[in-house]
């Protein structure tokens, strides 16, 4: 079995003295709490078994940090290396792959100096204050977790959510969908919410349904920037309606749904600053265990255990470890009978089997870290049935991240992942994000850079829904502008657009691109609904025959109603590709 790391050999005798959901914020650690702790630490202190491991090149790298993701200390692209957890299976498979395992001393003595500061602090938790100290902190700071005020604790998240409901009514909707492992034994826990984003005074063509995202966040506890990142995503859409003319469509034309926290008794954990990953079920390795739950991660029925215990782990103390059966917990259950709630079956029973290619609806699993977008399969090195289009649509949102877009298969490969409901049974896109380069990313890094450049992404997502197979091969409309605005009625206005067909990630191979064919632009009335009427915009140059081009057209505004008109535009490119639909409001006085 793998040494864990200090939080996870820690985790159990830090839950009773953590600041859980069931304790009074007060809560001192007890004499023998604080001793056994201390032991634990003690323990800790001799751990060395921390090694670089240097890889040959930059994709085996990558490949590396999904398979030994769980054991993955610190990433040094820059420097050619992965600071890892290792035993000496795990060193031999690595040398195999042509990896240079070497002894990180530094990393080593980087631990135990933290090792002897928390045990010099007296029953700390990561953190370094002590149960007591830290219901100080957080009363005397106004934190939410002590270091790290720009992540909400799972109540804030809850609270936030809701409260939405309360001041957006039409657009949002806040709906238990399960009971996290510990509200179903009575303990405690939480139930499992999805926050669901849309206008609710609007329907799909002739009546139809809305096409449908669906974003968890927080399945591994440890990851802290993920649920504050997919909760800011719906701030910034809520707030957005009525100003932001491409927030303003989506919520009336699409639907938008939250799991914000799919694992809220480990994330509770990792709040005190626990690297716990799994959830909290105490059959598995033992009620008092400092390594029980199941990965919920690993749980997930379509590919659950296919690989015959290559791709997850059937020791139940083992931080892979799958569960003793196909969705056998609790969350895993939420989430997949959330999915089919809100999907068709668009994908027949053999894996070779596509959906076809105009299938609406993505599930995307927010994950960190490694700075990678991730698509299936993950259990085979198979190029998925849509796998082609899967990966047009990976380096499209990876343009906006910055990670490098590749299939999930790692070294080895994984299996029972949370892609298993939404594609491999129901053949919905299903992308992954592994966001940032830490499990408790500084604030400083995660609000100048990991938030701004996934929220870019996630925007792009929810635009391309519709038809996330055929969309993202289109080209993108930038710049786009009117020549004047807040008219009167019968003024024309000139609407000018940059559209270009090159904003992929190539990181990972060259996506095809070709030369801008048109643009076209629709007046209140969105391309896919009844009644549009395409207003078409000419080449500036005079001529469509480069793959970034400057359009324009006039307006009409004679007869419109005074207040906000919105105006969609899309381009499409030499091969017929039309691409996403980027807006702006045309005000009349």
């Amino acid at each position: 079995m793998k040494r864990l790391p200090l939080a996870a050999a820690l985790a159990v005798a830090f839950a009773a003295a953590s600041l859980a959901t069931s304790a009074p914020a007060q809560q001192v650690t007890s004499a023998h709490d604080a001793a056994e702790i201390d032991q634990l630490l003690e323990q800790e202190q001799r751990v060395d078994n921390f090694y670089r491991a240097y890889f040959p090149d930059t994709e085996t790298g990558h490949k590396a940090a999904v398979t030994f993701h769980e054991q993955l200390m610190e990433s040094n692209w820059k420097g050619g290396y992965l600071v890892l957890q290792l035993n000496d299976e795990d060193i031999a498979k690595l040398k195999a792959f042509k990896f240079r395992v070497v002894k990180d001393e530094a990393f080593t003595a980087k631990h135990e100096a933290m090792v002897k500061r928390l045990r010099a602090a007296g029953a700390p938790n990561m953190f370094g204050a002590s149960g007591a100290q830290l219901a100080t902190q957080r009363l005397e700071s106004g934190e939410s977790i002590p270091n790290y005020p720009c992540y909400e604790t799972v109540e804030e998240t809850f609270a936030a959510a809701k409260g939405f409901t309360t001041t957006y009514p039409k657009l949002a909707t806040w709906t238990p969908v399960g009971e996290s492992w510990e509200k179903t034994q009575g303990t405690g826990g939480y139930d499992m919410a999805v926050l669901k984003l849309t206008n609710k005074d609007t329907t799909g063509p002739n009546g139809e349904a809305k096409p449908k995202l669906f974003i968890n966040a927080g399945m591994h506890a440890r990851e802290y920037a993920t649920a504050p990142l997919v909760l800011a995503f719906a701030k910034q859409l809520l707030t957005g309606y009525g100003k932001d003319a491409d927030s303003t469509w989506i919520l009336d034309h699409h639907e938008v749904h939250l799991m914000l926290q799919t694992n809220p008794d480990g994330r509770k954990k990792a709040e005190g600053g626990l690297m716990w990953r799994k959830n909290t079920n105490k059959n598995y390795c033992g009620a008092n265990s400092n390594s029980r739950g199941a990965d919920l991660n690993r749980n997930f029925s379509y590919t659950w255990n296919i690989t015959h215990g290559q791709g997850s782990s059937g020791n139940a103390c083992d931080e892979t470890y799958r569960g003793p059966s196909a969705h056998s917990e609790p969350e895993t259950q939420a989430v997949e009978a959330y999915a089919r709630s809100i999907w068709a079956d668009r994908r027949g029973p053999n894996q070779g089997d596509a959906a076809p290619a105009e299938t609406s609806g993505i599930h995307l699993d927010v994950h960190s870290y490694s700075e990678l977008v991730l698509w299936p399969w993950g259990h085979v090195k198979q190029v998925a049935p849509n796998g082609v289009a899967m990966q047009t649509l990976g380096r499209k949102l990876a343009y906006f991240n910055g990670y490098t877009p590749e299939q999930s298969i790692g070294l080895y490969p994984t299996d029972g992942t949370s892609d298993d409901v939404s594609y491999g049974e129901l053949g919905v896109a299903g992308m992954t994000f592994e966001i940032g380069t830490s499990f408790f990313q500084s604030c400083t890094s995660y609000e100048n850079t990991i938030k701004p450049k996934n929220l870019a992404a996630l925007m792009y997502m929810a635009k391309v829904l519709r038809t996330p197979y055929l969309t993202p091969a289109g080209p993108d409309v930038t710049k786009l502008k009117l020549s004047t605005n807040g008219v009167p009625a019968g003024t024309p206005v000139t609407l000018t657009a940059t559209v270009t067909d090159t904003r992929y990630n190539n990181s990972k191979g060259t996506e095809p691109t070709q030369n801008i064919a048109g643009a076209e632009a629709y007046l209140d009335v969105p391309p896919w609904m009844p009644g549009a009427t395409p207003l078409v915009l000419g080449p500036k140059d005079g001529a469509f025959d480069t793959k970034t081009e400057l359009a324009s057209a006039t307006l009409s505004t004679t007869g419109l109603s005074k207040g906000k008109h919105l105006v969609y535009v899309r381009g499409k490119d030499a091969a017929g590709n039309q691409g996403a639909v980027s807006a702006v409001f045309l005000k009349i006085q």
